[in-house]
């Protein structure tokens, strides 16, 4: 079985079968999101438009080709809906992770964690994004199907930025990613330089006796 984590793109979403592919709780105020008559066309616009002015807001993880999973971060601007969770706002510095969704066929296998990686990967390659920010929940998934549970984000490395009984607000660093992937980088540059063989010493070819016959015979001084 291959599992493949990959950049979210609209074909991802026009061919998810997840109750996000037409949930608008991030994307759209409360009072626009009553005014939608087509939800996933809306979504689907609202997509575009974040990745033709923002570039990359989202993970996929594919497993043997199929994507049965997928988390979206955006900055909050792109996530009024946020506006409406009592921790909010997140802070100047950060994205906000709004969506995470793995089909439950595959939950426990460690997609999550995947994504969360791909999605910090990707931040620190853009550069100038100090954090990420998310709303959690201490709340059942069937009540809370919007928000991340609490324990996934403590998990994968969000510590509590602001706390709150059913929805506190988690930050992750992306500092400390960088520099453990710049010390994991060093780390594999001083192995792969204690193994790599040293350089042999180039000796000069040894002329053959053609060769030295042919040189004496032009130094032999030519008599009159």
């Amino acid at each position: 079985m291959s599992r493949k984590v990959v950049r979210l793109t609209l074909d991802h979403l026009d061919a998810s079968s997840a109750p996000c592919r037409s949930c608008l709780f991030w994307e759209l105020d409360p009072v626009t999101r009553r005014r939608v008559d087509d939800a996933a066309a809306e979504k689907r616009a609202w997509l575009s438009e974040v990745l033709r002015e923002w570039g990359s807001c989202g993970q996929v993880v594919l497993v043997d080709g199929e994507p049965v999973g997928h988390l979206v971060y955006v900055p909050p601007a792109y996530a009024p809906g946020a506006a409406g969770i009592p921790t909010a706002p997140v802070g100047a510095d950060a994205v906000v992770l709004t969506a995470v969704y793995v089909d439950p066929r595959h939950v426990g296998g460690g997609l999550g964690r995947m994504l969360v990686q791909g999605m910090a990967r990707d931040l620190v390659r853009r550069g100038g994004i100090r954090a990420v920010e998310a709303f959690g929940t201490t709340l059942p998934g069937a009540v809370a199907p919007c928000l991340v549970p609490a324990g996934f984000l403590s998990a994968v490395g969000f510590g509590t930025q602001r706390a709150h009984p059913t929805n506190p607000r988690m930050r992750m660093e992306l500092r400390s990613t960088s520099t453990w992937k710049d010390e994991v980088e060093a780390a594999l540059e001083r192995l792969v330089g204690a193994v790599r063989p040293a350089p042999k010493a180039v000796r000069p070819p040894t002329p053959s006796r053609g060769t030295v016959s042919r040189a004496a015979s032009a130094c032999r001084p030519v008599r009159r």
